[in-house]
């Protein structure tokens, strides 16, 4: 902000700015579809705290195809409007957040329903080097009937303490409608989403790029509009949550991945030397086969993990991740075809042991119990031995464009 006190005023394009001639500081971006009952009321009041706060300042409407004459009105109570094409929440923040002349950007939905008054302690968390300033409605203050108890007590919390504990987020309100951020550090974030995701992804990677992100407590009032909420309640909750899933390999793939071949060694460790009673259950061969499904589903499980993080990283989805390039020293083409070549010798060898046996029997009946702790190993070993090796291939051919 200049030391002098800039004199908001409308320029040609109907956006406010300051008198100086310093780059404005702040954005206030509003993505807008129909919302002729609401969106002027919300760039007057953005307005008026640029002006009574001595911020210079923008105010832009992101119009994702309004036919209602939403963007005649927000044009004459003074924002610049952003027609963006391409439909979805995500394309008209982004396409507003790309037009805009601010260093710090302020995103809040155009239905009158959070406060712009707030837009100071916002602010005040950019000017001290924040890169995300989140609001938190529950923090701060919700009106009756601003939000439905199935999203205030189930929604909200739940996916929020999901992408906690997925990404180590200090948000506490993963969905809140306004927010801040530098516009440089949002360019760092390389935002992918189209919908409604987008929110979610920005907070996700914001912590995957370990920025400081901090919380100011906000408002949510009950919105001004008397059509539906553009927001569908499963149908958005269910693609939040498989962003999230997506985002993290380690909690969709490789933790259970780990949890099945932990499972699966320990019932193959008591149930191979012979069948045993567990609480009273007796367990013998049928268990043991389970046991081994475990063991290879488990490894698939922890490939995928290993594929998707590579696929992440090319694709500039996540940042590099030291942690996993240390492991990639050892996970190598090499490393992989000779475990995989020594568990497929094993189940070859123990093949050949079953058949010797059988032989040795007149090729005649034998104990299936018997015979199937000799013939599931073998089928095992031949079964992850390939799959190491195939797998090891497909991982090699992955990190082609990493290397």
């Amino acid at each position: 902000m200049s030391t002098s006190s800039p004199i908001v005023a409308s320029d040609h394009q109907g956006a406010f700015v300051s008198g100086s001639d310093e780059a404005l500081e702040l954005s206030v971006v509003m993505p807008c579809l129909n919302e002729h009952e609401t969106v002027g009321v919300c760039v007057r009041k953005a307005v008026s705290v640029l002006s009574q706060e001595g911020i210079a300042g923008e105010v832009i409407v992101a119009d994702n195809g309004s036919t209602d004459g939403s963007v005649e009105i927000a044009e004459q109570e003074g924002a610049r409007v952003i027609r963006v094409q391409e439909k979805g929440y995500g394309n008209a923040l982004k396409g507003g957040i790309s037009a805009s002349r601010g260093k710090f950007v302020l995103m809040a939905d155009s239905d009158d329903s959070y406060d712009f008054g707030h837009i100071p302690r916002f602010l005040e968390q950019l000017r001290a080097g924040s890169d995300l300033v989140m609001g938190n409605r529950f923090r701060g203050s919700i009106a009756k009937k601003a939000m439905p108890p199935l999203h205030k007590y189930l929604g909200n919390p739940v996916l929020t303490a999901v992408g906690r504990l997925f990404f180590k987020s200090p948000c506490g309100d993963f969905h809140c409608g306004i927010r801040a951020f530098r516009k440089d550090s949002f360019q760092r974030m390389d935002v992918r989403s189209t919908g409604m995701e987008f929110a979610s992804e920005m907070v996700v990677k914001s912590s995957l790029l370990q920025m400081k992100v901090s919380e100011v407590p906000t408002s949510l009032s009950p919105d001004g509009r008397s059509h539906p909420p553009h927001l569908r309640t499963w149908r958005d909750g269910w693609r939040h949550l498989r962003f999230l899933l997506m985002y993290s390999p380690r909690w969709l793939f490789l933790y259970p991945g780990f949890l099945l071949v932990a499972i699966g060694l320990v019932g193959c460790a008591l149930l191979l030397p012979g069948p045993r009673v567990v609480f009273g259950l007796g367990l013998d061969v049928h268990t043991l086969l389970y046991a081994f499904l475990a063991v290879l589903l488990g490894f698939q499980l922890i490939s995928f993990a290993m594929f998707t993080k590579v696929f992440a990283i090319t694709e500039g989805l996540l940042p590099e991740d030291p942690r996993f390039n240390r492991v990639f020293r050892w996970v190598k083409l090499e490393t992989g075809l000779v475990v995989g070549g020594l568990l497929m010798a094993i189940g070859i060898g123990a093949s050949i042991w079953a058949v010797s046996h059988w032989a040795s029997d007149s090729f005649g009946a034998l104990d299936p119990r018997q015979m199937l702790r000799i013939v599931m190993p073998a089928v095992f070993s031949l079964s992850l031995g390939a799959q190491i090796t195939f797998s090891s291939f497909f991982l090699s051919i992955l990190g082609l464009r990493r290397r």
